[in-house]
């Protein structure tokens, strides 16, 4: 994966990683998961629950919308439904009394729960074989190169 004076090249990487792409879309990986989870969501929906639980505490939209990186009313859509169902609700912030605070309820943070150790067991599973160091390295790497692409894909945009 590198070219003659050692340096990465990026075209050795670039089908591997739309293979990867391409693996997580057609394996319908996150459909997957919230069936074994119980789970009768839409993705974006999944995705604000999931930003919720990995917080660790309740967040306002804009934030949410932020973490997701998308935009505030694209949240709000959701939010109603997710409140239907009991899964979050609107707390005042403690911070400003005049705020709210999202934050998922007992419902919301078992299903949030249930999804994430479905899908983190799959992860678990696959790398099982390898190496502590070996887990170590791609962990740090892939965090590395995730950061480098979006801060360099911010500038150009």
């Amino acid at each position: 994966m590198s070219d003659t004076d050692g340096r990465l090249d990026p075209m050795t990487v670039l089908p591997r990683l739309m293979q990867l792409s391409t693996v997580l879309n057609r394996s319908h990986l996150a459909e997957r998961a919230m069936e074994q989870a119980g789970l009768a969501l839409d993705r974006p929906a999944l995705t604000v629950i999931i930003t919720l639980q990995m917080a660790g505490k309740p967040l306002r939209v804009g934030e949410i919308a932020t973490r997701m990186q998308v935009v505030g009313p694209h949240v709000t859509r959701h939010l109603h439904e997710l409140e239907k169902r009991g899964l979050v609700q609107r707390v005042t912030d403690p911070d400003d009394q005049r705020a709210r605070l999202i934050e998922l309820t007992p419902d919301g943070a078992a299903a949030a729960g249930r999804y994430l150790q479905t899908i983190l067991s799959w992860f678990t599973e696959a790398v099982a074989e390898w190496s502590i160091d070996d887990q170590r390295t791609f962990g740090a790497l892939l965090n590395r190169f995730v950061d480098d692409l979006t801060a360099r894909l911010s500038e150009v945009d």
